[in-house]
């Protein structure tokens, strides 16, 4: 495995941001005017290669976009129901929903998108991992229907796929994330807004909040909007595939008119690490019994991370986290869909509409199974799970995973290691896996610590569908 240095720019990236924010607020209308225009050359030039052009609601002032969606029809009757049923006067319901509103409108920024979030995100998906995509038709986002709106449906086993991903099509499209509230501090928020991302309160029983939050993802998604779902809802904590949720997928389909509105474009993504950063923590959360870690333990546990990487960085020993492979699937067309089934969302009663988007929804599920990409890390620990009682040699390991690979191969499965590497890439996983303390040897014998279990299962489970 390679040794990389890690740049102190990491650090400070953050402070550099915050400093443009305030700065902005103190600007001279003059040199706003040139920035403006800076801003508007630079638009003309990503439109210009975009596969998919930045659409005009995207530019559209904020406050008019929260505006709209307040006055939006089903929303006034959503603020007089919420009124009612909590005694509360309309007007104050009405403010309510214009702070939810707040809440999620983002407010994209085609500079700062593309000359700071972009260089940031290749920048450090490349410093932690060695990246690698396989497009399986690279033409089919260019060659689908420039006016459909776009969603990459993807599984979701890391908060490093909002980097990885962004990067990835960041030469075909901007991306749109629905992004939890664990991001909402100050400026890290401001950056994830300007980067076109809108904030999702988890679960939220508050039926007001809801409506708001459908009223605009189906206004972004009919505006042509590109957008990217996490059909699982959140991360997976065993390492396998979880069900699919559907409430976005809901709210994209429920008002939509096969035979008049602009097509829906999902394309599948399979996404897959050697490491995950979080995996000891989303192990964690499967044990009811654990208790609760204070934030100051998270806090210091990130810190201490940062440092002693820091530290290795200028010893010239700290090294990438192994692969990050990313897959693209074959995009499936909304219109296409509604057709071939003959169904109609728009007009279905709740329970039916609900069938029905669960059908696609798993059917989606299946085809981003289908991409999830086959990482060395994820073999060796099935090899190893599998001989969980027993000494191997690294030999006989090796063997085990290629005939392994093989079966995979034959199955269809998307695996991306060349037959002339494949004994240095089992072997520096294999290595990797034993660096971290989960891997027992003697004699040159190999077998994973029982202790280890759950975590190896983990990253097994990564392509256990395939079982």
């Amino acid at each position: 495995m390679e040794t990389i240095t890690l740049p102190y720019w990491m650090f400070i990236v953050l402070l550099v941001f915050a400093a443009i924010m305030v700065l902005d607020r103190i600007l001279l209308p003059g040199m706003r005017w040139y920035l403006k225009r800076r801003v508007n050359r630079v638009i003309e030039e990503i439109n210009s290669r975009l596969d998919i052009e930045i659409r005009p609601i995207q530019f559209t002032r904020r406050q008019a976009l929260i505006d709209q969606l307040v006055f939006d029809e089903k929303v006034i009757d959503a603020i007089k129901l919420y009124a009612e049923e909590h005694q509360m006067p309309h007007a104050v319901a009405q403010e309510n929903a214009r702070k939810y509103a707040a809440e999620i409108v983002p407010a994209f920024n085609a500079y700062l998108y593309f000359r700071i979030g972009y260089w940031l995100a290749k920048k450090l998906a490349r410093l932690v991992y060695r990246v690698r995509v396989g497009f399986y038709d690279n033409n089919k986002i260019k060659e689908s229907d420039k006016n459909a709106s776009v969603v990459f449906v993807m599984n979701h086993r890391s908060n490093m796929d909002y980097v990885l991903v962004s990067f990835l099509v960041a030469e075909k499209t901007t991306l749109s994330y629905a992004v939890g509230e664990w991001a909402r501090i100050w400026p890290l928020q401001t950056l994830i807004k300007s980067m076109g991302a809108f904030f999702v309160r988890r679960n939220s029983g508050n039926a007001l909040y809801r409506k708001v939050l459908e009223r605009y993802v189906n206004m972004s998604t009919r505006a042509g909007v590109c957008q990217a779902v996490f059909l699982e809802g959140g991360l997976t904590r065993d390492g396998c595939l979880r069900e699919p949720r559907l409430g976005f997928l809901d709210y994209m389909l429920r008002d939509y008119h096969p035979h008049s509105d602009r097509d829906i474009v999902f394309i599948p993504v399979g996404i897959n690490y050697d490491r995950v950063i979080e995996d000891r923590s989303l192990e964690r959360r499967l044990d009811k019994t654990a208790a609760k870690r204070s934030a100051w333990f998270v806090i210091k546990t990130t810190v201490s991370f940062i440092f002693k990487n820091a530290v290795l960085s200028r010893k010239n020993r700290w090294r990438r986290f192994g692969y990050a492979s990313v897959n693209f699937g074959e995009p499936v067309s909304a219109k296409s869909y509604c057709e071939t089934q003959q169904v109609d969302f728009s007009v279905l009663t709740p329970e039916d509409r609900f069938a029905r988007v669960e059908l696609l929804a798993k059917s989606l599920m299946k085809h981003i199974a289908q991409v999830v990409p086959v990482v060395p890390v994820a073999l060796v620990s099935e090899i190893l799970l599998k001989n969980r009682s027993q000494w191997k040699s690294e030999l006989e390991l090796k063997a085990q995973c290629v005939e392994r690979i093989s079966g995979l191969a034959q199955a269809g499965a998307p695996i991306d290691i060349s037959s002339s590497a494949l004994e240095s890439v089992l072997g520096s996983a294999l290595a990797a896996l034993f660096g971290r303390g989960l891997v027992d040897e003697r004699d040159n014998l190999y077998r994973m610590k029982a202790s280890e279990m759950e975590i190896i299962r983990y990253y097994a489970n990564s392509i256990a569908h395939w079982r």
